[in-house]
């Protein structure tokens, strides 16, 4: 009897396991009350900004600035945000029309799944729906063994990507994103990554959809999005929800309204209540509290101001002409998001050198505008020479020596 109760005890104690590393998306089971959550998180200001996850991020499409970081910097699990890598990288390197084989391998992968069998047959197109939608973890497999060969094989090209885009704090085992100690990212590059996945067209498209019919063997198959902000919260276009044990719950979500354009990422929230909280508490809170202010049209300003009171000033030794023309060279950061009343925070300060010997090329840099906002340099634009300054020669001085002459008499 004692060792049939012990059998029963290891048989709970292994499902136990099992669900804490394969939890993820679809085996939630918690039920969020969007309405009352928007309506309680309406009017969020500095005070009133406190968040449940581990990390909150808020990220500027536009400006390509982080607006909110909370704990952005630390490496942590992504759960099946890591699908956000694994849509970019399929989408690059398969065509849509492909059709699938499902592996033996693909289709016992655990958590979250499209449920699809061994031998199935799909088109690269749905299972990628199924990816996203479903957050689909033996579309995953399936996926990167189509392009990859195996799984190994399409995990270089997510590090190879990752490396590609500059970020620095993330690293993939797997391409769905199962509880792995090597498997991480921050807040603040997951946010990076989504922004640049975001202008993929297809990528939008896929991560914008709320729900879809995909066919599975020519049979048709109904599915829905795990995001349970779209469709439900205005200007939410996007883009992966995500639950490990490791990476508690995890929420990425695009958002545009007609201020601004956001990245918010949540992970480590308790649970998925805390994390849709977490999210619209961090979007109303950028949209109550910053608007968009066009930088361009300030620095122009600046630049001709400056322009008109230093130009003559310029002394360009053993020159054909004395008048220079002077340009910026191309303002990266046209618009910045500023915090309401915090406009005396934005310092800018220019710079040149006065003194050149001629010749001297056009595009040649004379000076810089800094930019700088809550003592964060934003940018260096370089003030430079219009045209080319030639070097006078002997006609020149010669000219000029018989113009000095006329003038004495």
């Amino acid at each position: 009897m004692k060792f049939f109760y012990r059998i029963i005890a290891i048989f709970l104690i292994l499902i136990c396991i099992q669900y804490s590393v394969f939890a993820d998306d679809i085996e939630e089971n918690e039920v969020v009350n969007i309405e009352k959550i928007i309506e309680t998180s309406s009017n969020i200001y500095n005070s009133e900004l406190k968040l449940n996850s581990r990390v909150g991020v808020v990220y500027d499409r536009k400006s390509k600035r982080i607006i909110y970081n909370k704990n952005g910097d630390d490496r942590k699990a992504m759960a099946s945000t890591t699908k956000i890598m694994t849509l970019l990288v399929a989408i690059e390197h398969s065509n849509l029309n492909e059709v699938v084989t499902v592996s033996k391998k693909a289709a016992g992968t655990g958590g979250s799944r499209l449920k699809i069998n061994a031998g199935d047959k799909i088109k690269m197109q749905d299972l990628l729906y199924g990816l996203m939608l479903r957050s689909g973890n033996d579309a995953a497999v399936a996926i990167a063994e189509h392009i990859g060969g195996n799984v190994e094989k399409f995990v270089e090209l997510m590090n190879e990507k990752a490396k590609e885009l500059g970020l620095k704090d993330t690293h993939f085992v797997t391409p769905h994103g199962l509880d792995n100690s090597d498997h991480y990212t921050t807040g603040c590059e997951l946010a990076k990554l989504a922004d640049i996945a975001l202008e993929n067209e297809v990528f939008r498209k896929i991560v914008g959809t709320k729900t879809c019919n995909i066919q599975i063997n020519g049979n048709i198959r109904a599915i829905a999005n795990t995001n349970e902000l779209l469709g439900n919260y205005q200007g939410v276009y996007g883009v992966k929800t995500g639950f490990t044990g490791n990476a508690g719950r995890c929420l990425v979500t695009a958002v545009k309204n007609d201020k601004l354009d956001l990245i918010v990422v949540v992970l480590g929230a308790d649970t998925k209540n805390d994390r849709t909280k977490d999210s619209v508490k961090l979007i109303n809170y950028v949209q109550n509290n910053y608007y968009e202010l066009e930088l361009e049209n300030i620095i122009i300003k600046k630049f001709n101001e400056w322009n008109n009171i230093n130009n003559n000033r310029i002394y360009i030794n053993k020159a054909v002409k004395k008048e220079i023309e002077l340009e910026l060279s191309k303002i990266e950061n046209t618009i910045i998001p500023i915090k309401n009343g915090e406009d005396q925070k934005l310092e800018i300060a220019i710079n040149a050198v006065y003194q050149y010997e001629a010749p001297i090329e056009a595009g040649t840099k004379i000076g810089n505008v800094m930019v700088k906002y809550d003592n964060e340099i934003i940018e260096y634009i370089d003030i430079i020479l219009k045209e080319s300054i030639e070097k006078k020669g002997l006609k020149e001085y010669f000219t000029q020596l018989l113009e000095n002459m006329w003038k004495l008499y």
